[in-house]
């Protein structure tokens, strides 16, 4: 993936005079690897990975040892997006430059499924944590054909992502990245039942899919493969507008996208909205499912998505480390969502049987305010004709997460 420094540049920058908790507005453009690009050809055949970055047109430098990478920027770290979303106690404001309180939690694994391979996963996880006051990870790379995979650059940055905001999440879970062979969705299937197996065999947890593609006639073939006793999968809805495969098997948690808002001057929280490029909207292949019995006037006979939502939107990114992208990137995408989320359900402690049994308390507690936070603001989908509304939509499911209780 060749993408611009955003973090090494031999500059003396105003930035350094800064204390913590002050932000400056910041201009800048967003970044898609080859890797997010999904080609015509491919439809059916391969995925693509999920992931934007947003690049400051304000140089970064001044590196520091702990808490954000970089001073004068709200963007967000594993202790922020705790406070936004209740997973620790609510700091007002849950400003990235003075919260640190991260999440606490975690148990048995989170499996991560991705293409090609990342050789310092380890290592780029290990600095990521130091960085943030994490534990260090328990952590292992796993080669589901047996053979250690061809790098990619873009799936490689991807697998970063992953891994770190799975950890970020659930902590004190095991976090195991199982490398496909390719981007061909006969080997993602095989690292699919790689992982699930040992999911499994650790008393079970979850496994994120932040990749996906178009949908195509023949996907339901393969949803097979998302069925394992104990093992709840995740699947990223996509970064364009409609519906992406496997998001839209009814047996994953399709994991939405929203757009965190901060005050530019102070990096304060002030709400969520919808993200405008997120996926959503109806199946046009997979039939709707029982536990969306209730929404079928909406949805008629075909899966809706997404499911629930975090923030996904690189221009309010999180903070990711990966020592072959220049270090330091500020990362978006739905991508960010399927890992997040999947940590957040391990923490929350049920370890449900199946996705199925999952879905089923979600959409059970669809109007429990206290297990989520409705998104009522904002739009997506084809020509941006959705809205977020009051309870289940088109672009953020049932919302975002309130705390760690009815996941």
């Amino acid at each position: 993936m060749k993408m611009p420094s955003i973090t090494v540049l031999a500059v003396s920058f105003v930035l350094a005079t800064l204390a913590p908790a002050e932000t400056r507005p910041v201009g800048g453009k967003v970044f898609t690897p080859d890797s997010s690009l999904e080609r015509a050809s491919e439809i059916g055949l391969r995925a693509h990975t999920n992931v934007q970055v947003f690049l400051p047109a304000r140089p970064m430098a001044n590196l520091r040892p702990f808490g954000p990478p970089y001073a004068g920027y709200a963007y967000e770290t594993p202790a922020s997006l705790a406070c936004v979303y209740g997973l620790v106690n609510v700091v007002t404001g849950c400003n990235p430059n003075t919260v640190t309180t991260n999440p606490t939690g975690g148990a048995r694994m989170v499996a991560i499924v991705d293409a090609y391979d990342a050789p310092n996963a380890a290592s780029d996880l290990a600095t990521f944590s130091t960085q943030f006051g994490l534990p260090a990870a328990n952590f292992q790379t796993v080669y589901a054909s047996g053979a250690r995979p061809a790098y990619n650059s873009g799936w490689e940055f991807e697998e970063s992502l992953d891994v770190q905001w799975a950890h970020a999440m659930a902590p004190s879970a095991k976090i195991v990245l199982v490398e496909a062979a390719s981007s061909s969705f006969f080997d993602l299937m095989v690292a699919e039942d790689v992982a699930s197996k040992m999911v499994e065999a650790a008393g079970g947890g979850e496994v994120s899919n932040s990749w996906g593609g178009s949908e195509f006639s023949g996907e339901t073939a393969y949803d097979s493969h998302f069925v394992k006793p104990s093992v709840v999968f995740v699947a990223s809805v996509g970064d364009n507008p409609g519906t992406s495969w496997p998001s839209t098997s009814p047996n994953v948690v399709a994991a939405g996208g929203t757009t965190v808002r901060r005050n530019p001057s102070t990096g304060a929280f002030l709400s969520e909205y919808s993200w405008d490029s997120a996926g959503g909207g109806i199946s046009s292949v997979e039939a709707r499912p029982a536990y969306q019995s209730k929404l079928s006037s909406t949805l008629g006979n075909f899966r809706g998505v997404p499911d629930l939502s975090f923030d996904s939107d690189p221009v309010t990114g999180v903070w990711v480390f990966d020592s072959n992208a220049f270090g330091w990137n500020i990362v978006g995408g739905t991508s960010v969502a399927s890992p997040a989320l999947a940590g957040i359900i391990n923490i929350s402690g049920s370890f449900y049987s199946s996705s199925m049994n999952e879905l089923e308390v979600i959409y059970g507690n669809l109007s429990v305010v206290a297990d989520f936070r409705d998104i009522t603001a904002g739009f997506c989908g084809p020509y941006g004709g959705y809205s977020a509304t009051g309870g289940w939509d088109f672009c953020t499911g049932a919302g975002v997460v309130s705390g760690k209780a009815g996941k």
